[in-house]
């Protein structure tokens, strides 16, 4: 599949170069700034220590920041499975929207369009399994709400280019706000620790586990993300393991 990709220099990288086969995950980012012309900037600054591989304007155009085989500094603090340290495993992707500091924005058709062309081409060069296509809000969870609950994640799933659960949407509403017992929040956090997410210390479980429901809610219960349990997380996240 030919994508028309414009090369743009950032000295934020890491030599030397790695293995095809060390890629085993695409990571997706918002920007989080008003200005597009400064989020390219600050992503090819030597100064600002951070970068991507590629960079989706609004227009849908793609910049090409870091060569794929060159560790990117997109993820920082990050970890999923038995992965930590995201960045020397994954490809990342920066797609330009204000977030949540600035009215948090759809993303346009042709940012996504675009996205999803390269998404395949990646998938397709890395082997990169869908379930390894991720946010970084849940690889950072305690740190980052991006690409956020305005994301396409669903779309994309039709698509074979992200996970989603297999549940009817107008059933599983009717199991919202419900509560769940002691016994069932262990099974939603054994079942969130088995499909990925950072598995919190006994010192972290007070704060931590509102911030990784809500960090499951803005990826898999857009529409609702109160940090509060309930039988609609339980049954999606059982779906999704």
């Amino acid at each position: 599949m030919w994508l028309k990709i414009t090369k743009k220099y950032s000295p934020n990288f890491t030599l030397p170069k790695r293995t095809k086969h060390k890629i085993k995950f695409i990571i997706l980012h918002y920007t989080g700034m008003r200005n597009e012309s400064n989020a390219i900037k600050k992503l090819s600054n030597d100064g600002s220590k951070v970068s991507s591989h590629y960079f989706i304007k609004k227009n849908g155009e793609i910049l090409n920041l870091v060569p794929d085989l060159y560790e990117a500094w997109h993820a920082g603090k990050s970890s999923w499975k038995k992965f930590k340290s995201l960045n020397r495993y994954s490809i990342g992707i920066e797609i330009q929207n204000t977030g949540h500091d600035f009215s948090y924005e759809n993303f346009s058709s042709k940012q996504i369009n675009s996205l999803k062309r390269l998404l395949k081409i990646l998938i397709k060069n890395y082997k990169i399994n869908q379930r390894n296509i991720l946010g970084h809000s849940d690889i950072s969870p305690d740190r980052k709400k991006d690409p956020g609950e305005k994301f396409p994640w669903k779309a994309l799933s039709k698509s074979k280019l992200a996970y989603w659960h297999k549940l009817n949407e107008k059933k599983l509403k009717k199991q919202r706000l419900i509560k769940l017992t002691l016994n069932e929040k262990n099974e939603f956090f054994s079942n969130l620790y088995k499909l990925g997410y950072n598995r919190l210390k006994k010192n972290e479980l007070n704060t931590g586990r509102k911030i990784l429901v809500k960090a499951f809610q803005r990826r898999f219960r857009q529409d609702l993300i109160n940090g509060k349990l309930d039988q609609e997380c339980l049954l999606i996240i059982k779906n999704l393991v």
